[in-house]
């Protein structure tokens, strides 16, 4: 009989001789989803331009933030096989990351790829899901350790799955290094510690131990809520085998603080969030997830949104000068133009202008709009420039308040300001009246705190001209700076001594003839409210809290609306509903939609519905019986639960109680019910054997 003649011959594959090909072929990288008409559009290019800056920025800092505690983990990694006193134990880190499962993951994705690239270590990432059971475990252990360190052209043959145990490690380990000098260490880094088996975890360690002297292993334990769960899942048989070190990174609270007041909440991004936009974005990362990415996953997507709705907001680009921004405003269009002038806040720009002519000029003269556009725009960058450092200015006076009334964290007073006028909220005039109480010495401090904060800024701008970046206006802040350093000198000189008020003065001026009742009762009223005698340094202090007041939070930390800045709408984005509608699902209505109308996702010509109550034997079988079920109570008898459904799908051969139900259609039925259950929808009844409980109403 010929080989090849067989009713199974298509299962197998014939190689007739062929041998396998050296080398994939490598896949192409989609570069962009969208097309070359969008991806040349302006507000593409700046939109990719600016996130990519803002994108290399947040990784600098990441990279910083965790540069330290990567570097004393990789130290411990080094050190750990040539000290005496791990001997008899197994070395284990315990790096406490915070409750961040998203982040999580990804961190020691990262880590593993540091310490292979900067130790000598053979590193094995086991997550949970590859640890269900001991044996899973160790094959997962040895498979990584002996496959992962053959090459391509390695012409051993892999191991099979039965094979894969830590006998076979230990000859593989011994026949592979029996010529080094320095032998390399065996990384286990497990990087869910939580979801971990802890009778499998418990095991493993007792097993590892057992060929602690031959195989140089090393534990890394991502733990995300405290070192006290490691001692709750392991006992003391257990730990009494290992010895711990514990490594504590940066929180993301304190991750996300850093990058919002370097990185996102300044004026060099050039894309502001609205104060409900902002909070809601806040919302998601303080009580679901606490995940820095999703975080700024959320703030590219607004900055995304904001580009794409109107590409004109392309304006907002941080440029070079303004020749560059001319430039810029020189490639917009008729329409765009007449899109920049239906913009709310232009009307009281133009309604603030003194000459007829240049209102006409600007309304109906497209060359004469596009020159005047420079100057309006270039104000709007100046105003963000004064408005962050008036916050943090704000920020460094009140967040060491008691109590805190405004809040202690920089995000916290962002939302205020960018909402409201902040100098009228109590907590404001709150904080201004504590201030006051300061002493001397403390209040002299405060002031060094704000010029340093000034200089910070004033040392930005600097840096930006030496990058050839935009040079925004510093002369409010020297103007500032210049204010404020006066009234220290004079408050450095003060004295505490009690200056007596002239109270002739006073004598003569309340018993005026002139003067009505009601008058004299406000002055007697004012009078006894101030002190009659007060020091120089209390005076000192009281001038310096007017000028933070009138010179610095009244005149540069006022909201951005356009009554006061023109074409703000081109930098604020304030479409919460947008993005709460895109970011925070809503599954059950989700879900809802796609039993009971499916062709609203399949797009199915077949399942179109007159009315969303109607039922058609072509919906899937999930769908017709989710929708009968809608029509029941809230006991379901599956005897009449299958009768319809039988009647919907069978609808010819559907006359007749007593004829024989097909097997097909109650194997449908079966399925359709098992499914609902799954989704939640439904549960079995104790009180009766025949009913299913509805559980949604």
């Amino acid at each position: 009989m010929d080989a090849t003649n067989s009713v199974s011959k298509g299962v197998f594959v014939f190689k007739n001789g062929a041998t396998r090909v050296k080398g994939r072929k490598k896949m192409q990288r989609c570069n962009s989803l969208l097309d070359a008409s969008t991806t040349k559009q302006h507000w593409f290019r700046m939109y990719k331009t600016h996130w990519e800056r803002l994108r290399q920025m947040i990784l600098k800092m990441q990279t910083n933030s965790y540069g330290k505690i990567i570097d004393d983990l990789l130290k411990f990694i080094e050190s750990c096989q040539q000290t005496e006193m791990y001997e008899g134990f197994l070395p284990t880190a315990a790096l406490l990351t915070g409750i961040n499962q998203t982040d999580h993951l990804s961190q020691f994705e990262k880590l593993a790829e540091d310490i292979h690239n900067n130790t000598l270590s053979i590193v094995v990432l086991l997550p949970s899901r590859d640890g269900s059971s001991l044996k899973q475990a160790v094959e997962t252990i040895v498979a990584k350790c002996i496959h992962g360190q053959q090459t391509d052209t390695a012409e051993e043959k892999p191991l099979r799955k039965n094979q894969l145990n830590l006998d076979v490690l230990h000859a593989w380990y011994t026949e592979t290094h029996i010529n080094c000098r320095v032998k390399p260490k065996l990384t286990v880094i497990i990087p869910d510690f939580e979801l971990f088996n802890p009778l499998v975890l418990q095991d493993l360690i007792l097993i590892l131990d057992s060929y602690a002297t031959t195989l140089p292993f090393v534990l890394v334990f991502g733990v995300a809520t405290a070192i006290s769960t490691i001692h709750n899942v392991l006992p003391y048989h257990v730990t009494s085998k290992i010895k711990l070190s514990i490594f504590q990174s940066e929180p993301s609270g304190t991750n996300l603080n850093k990058i919002l007041e370097e990185v996102l909440l300044t004026p060099f991004c050039p894309f502001h969030l609205s104060g409900k936009v902002f909070k809601l974005l806040l919302d998601i990362f303080l009580f679901y997830d606490f995940s820095v990415n999703g975080f700024i996953q959320g703030f590219k997507f607004a900055f995304l949104d904001h580009y794409f709705q109107q590409p004109i907001n392309a304006l907002s680009a941080i440029i070079d000068d303004a020749d560059d921004l001319q430039a810029i405003i020189n490639e917009l269009t008729s329409a765009e133009l007449e899109q920049i002038r239906q913009l709310p806040s232009f009307r009281p720009y133009v309604e603030s202008l003194q000459n007829p002519q240049e209102v006409i000029d600007i309304l109906t003269n497209d060359d004469q709009f596009k020159r005047s556009l420079t100057p309006i725009i270039m104000k709007v960058h100046n105003y963000w420039f004064t408005f962050h450092c008036a916050l943090q200015i704000l920020h460094t006076l009140v967040s060491d308040l008691p109590k805190a009334p405004l809040g202690r964290q920089l995000r916290e007073l962002y939302c205020q300001c960018v909402s409201c006028d902040v100098t009228e909220l109590p907590e404001f005039k709150e904080c201004m009246h504590l201030l006051s109480f300061l002493s001397k010495e403390e209040m002299l401090l405060k002031i060094k705190q704000v010029l340093d904060v000034v200089l910070q800024w004033v040392d930005r701008n600097d840096q930006l001209n030496i990058e050839g970046c935009l040079v925004y206006e510093v002369a409010p802040l020297e103007a500032m700076a210049n204010g404020l350093a006066i009234l220290s000198e004079e408050l450095a000189v003060a004295s505490h001594e009690q200056i007596d008020v002239d109270t002739k003065q006073d004598k003569q001026t309340l018993l005026s003839s002139q003067m009505g009742r009601q008058e004299l009762r406000e002055k007697l009223l004012t009078a006894a409210k101030h002190a009659k005698s007060e020091s120089a340094a209390t005076r000192a202090v009281g001038k310096i809290m007017d000028y933070f007041l009138g010179n610095i939070f009244q005149r540069h930390l006022h909201p951005p609306t356009g009554k006061k800045v023109p074409l703000i709408e081109l930098f604020l984005y304030n479409d919460s509903s947008f993005i709460r509608r895109h970011i925070i699902g809503a599954p059950r209505a989700a879900v809802h939609t796609a039993l009971n109308n499916p062709q609203f996702y399949t797009q199915c010509e077949c399942c179109t519905l007159d009315e969303s109550s109607c039922i058609i034997p072509s919906l899937p079988d999930l769908s017709i019986a989710y929708k009968l079920h809608l029509e029941c109570g809230r006991m379901i008898n599956l005897f009449d639960w299958l009768q319809a459904f039988r009647t919907v799908i069978d609808d010819v051969n559907s006359d007749g109680a007593e004829q024989q139900i097909d097997p097909v259609i109650q194997a449908r039925f079966t399925r359709a019910v098992a499914e609902l259950q799954f989704l939640g929808f439904i549960k079995t009844s104790k009180t009766k054997t025949d009913h299913v409980t509805r559980l949604t109403w």
